[in-house]
């Protein structure tokens, strides 16, 4: 399945695995790092973060990673999905959340690392071809940022890309080895 690491801005490392499984070496390996830049404001709250992959046409075709309020108390914790625009245009509206293996809570200011396998869920078997990795950030009292970073897959070789935010997120970056 995957480990889900966070270093927090002290330099602490804080692990959580899932579901951990031994895979054949060969399996294709995705890692992706986001950053979330701290930002010196009077009302700060952790930003709801999409994680996903679209297709050369534009089309999700995996969810990966979906961090929102989940312990939101007296109200629907999903209700504020939807300001994930893009996203929720895109996929979100027809999932139902939790999505066990994709939802995990916001996340402090820091960079956050998530790791994939192919063949396991979320990432599943991907197909050959040109791909999309987008990353979306919305804030309550912020703004709202999308990232895209393009691939291909499989990988031939070690694969490494970024974007850089402006605001909401700080650098994505994607990293595939085969």
């Amino acid at each position: 399945m995957r480990k889900t690491f966070s270093i927090l801005g002290t330099g602490i490392v804080t692990g959580l695995a899932t579901g951990a499984i031994a895979t054949p070496a060969s399996a294709q390996t995705m890692s992706v790092s986001v950053e979330i830049p701290r930002l010196r404001v009077a009302e700060y709250h952790n930003p709801y973060i999409a994680i996903w992959i679209e297709d050369a046409a534009g089309k999700a075709v995996a969810n990966l990673d979906v961090w929102y309020d989940m312990d939101l108390r007296g109200d629907d914790p999903t209700k504020w999905l939807p300001d994930l625009r893009t996203w929720w245009r895109r996929t979100g509206r027809t999932l139902k959340m939790p999505v066990n293996g994709v939802s995990g809570p916001t996340q402090p200011p820091g960079r956050h690392t998530v790791n994939f396998k192919q063949g396991s869920r979320p990432l599943g078997n991907l197909r050959p071809g040109s791909y999309k990795l987008r990353v979306e950030a919305a804030r309550e009292v912020g703004g709202r940022e999308v990232l895209s970073v393009p691939f291909q897959w499989p990988p031939k070789g070690s694969q490494t890309a970024s974007a850089k935010g402006t605001k909401e997120l700080g650098t994505v970056r994607l990293t595939i080895k085969p």
